[in-house]
């Protein structure tokens, strides 16, 4: 059983251990305290740039780098907050914050003693701290050291006896030691400091429940209810005692609440399916089954309610599945092998209906040998929900504090109507590449990408003035509107014109960028092709890079066509990151995703902050079944701007 942590920090004291100022220039700080406020209107993605430019420009503090791990630990990108974590403590091993951080971190990734020995070093700097205490208490008991964990909080309660946070904490490591009379006491305790707390009747009705104290049980759960408790658990349990009353329309209307809050929890669906199975609403209670069996497809006890609802829908084969399947999991079940003859005879298969007679036979002949081997049994009752509230986003407890000292906001007005805001990494994101890097007049707005769109050909080629516009680097074009559209056909005939009197690189390079604006890139191909022969070096290499772009975008492109402009551009420019990056798309393309990653690679090292490259890379790796170097690179292509990356991250791993 499992019992919410209700561990809330001082906002205060997270502020004066993690806010240590910066002994630093005006611009540095300046860009430390927007960033601060970014984090702390849950503005991640902006937050880790501005934490990047302090990073770049003072590569010593410790500050930064604490911040940018809060900032991906709301992002739930921990191994990347780890890093950083890491490098925080490096730069300062005095400070608690950075410890706290990382055993935090450490708990997500369930690295638990390491996790006790940062709380325990965090609590070497700032001994009264209970933040610390509980979170170290609390990691204890998941290691099974309740008894020190006990100690962690008894140490509390001494300096704090009326502390409704400790007492609910040492119910909660009771429960999980098997003390369930001690864990009464402690939420009794917890009930008196803390009132109007639902949690804490929703711990006390669970634990009277547990206890088969059901009327105590009864009155908890409801005061918890009539608090405004927003734990489906809790109407699952006073269900239960109701069905157990045979109370069966006040299970029903707590039974239908708990589906209507938690519509994807298999305990309100298989409780309710129980309740209308005994009022005999078979096919209601069918429905509610499956429903169960599709959210918990491993709780095979659950299929024999469901064989049972079957036996009265005369549904043979669906019964024998469903006891075959229970029996493989508890071989010394004998209603299932009885059941399942019963089906068999019905279906007409006395043969079948023989055979597990005999097993059942056979089993009753060794009972004292089974029982003696303790054999597992399913549960075959209605289920008590476990008492876990909703759960405190621990996240929450650095967000603010560290930025401000200021409350977190309400849940309700936590949403933005910007894509980069807040928890991106719960909105999903399709599984698929960053597209080749082109040349275009336009561009969207990638300012949160650190990519380095330059390279020094293409602003030669733009300083010459030979195009109307400058050429930028994208992976996103902006779409164009009708007048747009209007205006580049125009240029083509203007410079179609022009060529009249003078072919000039250029001018066919200038009229390759402008069919490819209109997408006619079968002639940007051509005109590109007429202009490399009349091009210069430098010339050549911008021209060719964007034939081998424009092919690919062709319907009927030429991967080896391709291939071959983007090693012609690198044997020009040895330091076109785009070309690597562009080559190493074609080769994913192709399945060759070793090759990929070698060219991805080659791309990094030409620009440690190319994050398209990064994150292609990042996927390339979990394809191949690489996870942890694919994890590690999606972390580094959202710290460097790719928010997308932190959905994959949270799904892979």
């Amino acid at each position: 059983m499992k019992v919410s942590r209700y561990i809330a920090l001082s906002v205060c004291i997270l502020y004066s251990v993690l806010c240590t100022p910066l002994q630093a220039q005006l611009n540095t700080d300046r860009i430390t305290a927007i960033g601060r406020n970014a984090l702390y209107f849950e503005d991640y993605i902006l937050s880790i740039q501005y934490f990047n430019q302090v990073i770049r420009l003072k590569p010593y503090l410790a500050d930064p780098y604490l911040y940018r791990a809060i900032a991906k630990i709301q992002l739930e990108d921990y191994q990347g907050a780890l890093r950083d974590c890491n490098d925080a403590i490096e730069r300062n091993p005095f400070s608690p914050g950075c410890y706290y951080a990382r055993g935090f971190v450490y708990r997500q990734l369930n690295r638990l003693s390491e996790a006790e020995e940062d709380y325990s070093q965090a609590l070497r700097f700032s001994p009264e701290n209970r933040t610390y205490l509980l979170l170290r208490a609390d990691t204890r008991s998941q290691m099974k050291r309740y008894d020190e964990a006990l100690e962690d909080i008894d140490q509390m309660l001494k300096r704090e006896p009326q502390a409704a946070t400790v007492w609910t904490e040492k119910g909660v490591v009771c429960i999980a030691k098997g003390d369930t009379l001690t864990a009464l006491d402690a939420f009794e305790h917890a009930s008196q400091y803390d009132r109007n707390n639902p949690a804490v009747w929703s711990a006390l009705g669970v634990t009277n429940l547990m206890l088969s104290h059901e009327e105590d049980a009864y009155v908890q759960l409801t005061q918890a209810i009539n608090l405004g408790s927003k734990w489906a658990g809790d109407y699952i349990n006073r269900g239960v005692i109701h069905y157990r009353r045979h109370n069966y329309r006040g299970a029903l209307a707590d039974l239908d609440k708990a589906v209507q809050m938690a519509p994807r929890d298999a305990d309100s669906y298989y409780n309710r399916g129980m309740m209308r199975s005994e009022v005999g609403d078979y096919n209601h209670a069918l429905e509610d089954f499956n429903t169960a069996l599709q959210l918990a497809s491993n709780r095979t006890e659950m299929r024999y309610q469901r064989a049972l609802v079957n036996m009265q829908l005369k549904q043979w084969n669906e019964v024998v599945s469903d006891l075959d399947s229970l029996i493989a999991r508890y071989p010394y079940f004998l209603p299932a092998y009885f059941m399942a003859a019963q089906a068999m005879t019905q279906r007409g298969d006395t043969k079948a209906a023989f055979r597990y007679r005999q097993q059942a036979h056979d089993i009753e002949q060794r009972k004292e040998q089974i029982q003696a081997q303790q054999a597992a049994q399913p549960h075959t009752d209605v289920l008590i929900a476990q008492a876990q509230p909703q759960k405190k986003d621990h996240r929450k407890e650095f967000s603010s504090g560290a930025a401000q000292n200021q409350p977190d906001l309400p849940e309700e007005e936590q949403k933005y109507e910007s894509g980069t805001r807040g928890t991106v990494q719960k909105r999903y994101q399709d599984v698929v590449n960053e597209p080749n890097i082109v040349l275009s007049y336009y561009t969207q707005d990638m300012s949160l990408r650190r990519t380095n769109y330059y390279h020094p050909t293409v602003d030669r080629l733009n300083k010459s003035g030979i195009l109307p516009a400058a050429l930028r680097f994208t992976s996103q074009e902006m779409a164009l509107t009708a007048e747009m559209v209007d205006f580049h056909f125009a240029e083509i005939t203007r410079l179609t014109r022009e060529m009249e009197h003078n072919e000039s690189a250029a001018l066919y390079f200038a009229r390759a960028v402008e069919f490819a604006i209109i997408k006619d890139f079968a002639s940007a191909v051509d005109d590109c092709t007429k202009a490399v022969v009349l091009a210069d070096m430098y010339l050549e290499s911008v021209i060719v890079f964007c034939r081998a772009c424009w092919r690919y975008r062709m319907a009927e492109g030429n991967f080896e066509l391709i291939l071959r402009d983007l090693d012609r551009v690198l044997s020009l420019q040895p330091d076109f990151a785009f070309a690597y990056y562009n080559k190493a798309n074609i080769l994913c393309a192709q399945h060759e995703y070793q090759e990929a990653v070698k060219y991805y690679t080659k791309a990094i090292l030409c620009d440690a902050d190319f994050a398209e490259a990064y994150f292609n890379r990042g996927l390339t790796y979990v394809y191949t079944g690489e996870n942890e170097k694919g994890l590690t690179d999606l972390s580094k292509a959202g710290e460097l701007g790719i928010y997308q990356a932190y959905n994959l991250l949270t799904r892979f791993k």
